[in-house]
């Protein structure tokens, strides 16, 4: 799903499509929502509606710092509580400036200015994480999962485990009703273009001239 601004496009994601992003399991991404761990920054409260837990992009960037910290690290959940609050709560120009420091399963948020940091006592370096190196990481991850087989485009499907087997846009999950909407309410190709990006022109003609009751391709 994506959602267009005049300045940013927010990208959210299923969490089917969040645990292949991030290396986490779903069955470990639905614990941790049921903990407190951390939840999906669009969440509907009931948790059992298809949909119901929605990742943005920042949280798919945070999900992949924890799981680094977990496997890696073996920072403890107590403590990576603290750290997953201080991650959600950076904004996208702190993702860029900020490396994490762990050290003896501690994580330390810095901007460091001469270097690595290290431990005054025992002289010990910290293992650093830059964030951005995280960020461009799963932007290039996010872009290879979004890559649709060129036979894919301008054409219809339906699958069981995709929108309730209803017709969407082939190698997505965008619903054909969602475009036909748009185009009924006036929007131009061009404009619904600017609504899903991922999609190009002829995905947007096929969805307008696809009739319910014919077969998908």
């Amino acid at each position: 799903m994506t959602i267009q601004s005049e300045k940013q496009v927010v990208s959210a994601f299923t969490e089917d499509q969040a645990s292949r992003l991030s290396g986490i399991s779903v069955h470990q991404l639905r614990y941790w929502d049921r903990t407190g761990l951390f939840s999906p920054q669009f969440a509907d409260e009931n948790r059992r509606a298809a949909y119901s837990r929605v990742y943005s992009f920042q949280d798919i960037t945070a999900l992949r710092v924890l799981n680094v910290l977990t496997k890696q690290y073996s920072v403890s959940v107590q403590h990576l509580r603290e750290v997953a609050e201080k991650l959600c709560a950076l904004d996208n120009s702190a993702w860029s400036r900020v490396t994490l420091y762990v050290l003896n399963r501690r994580v330390n948020f810095d901007d460091p200015e001469d270097g690595r940091q290290r431990e005054v006592v025992s002289g010990q370096y910290s293992i650093g994480i830059p964030l951005e190196k995280v960020v461009s990481d799963t932007r290039r991850d996010i872009k290879d999962l979004s890559e649709r087989d060129a036979k894919q485009i301008g054409k219809i499907q339906r699958s069981r485990n995709v929108s309730h087997n209803a017709p969407v846009i082939s190698g997505t999950r965008i619903p054909v009703r969602a475009i036909k909407n748009f185009h009924e309410d006036g929007y131009t190709i061009e404009q619904i273009l600017a609504e899903y990006p991922s999609l190009s022109a002829a995905d947007v003609k096929a969805a307008i001239d696809f009739e319910q009751g014919s077969k998908a391709a």
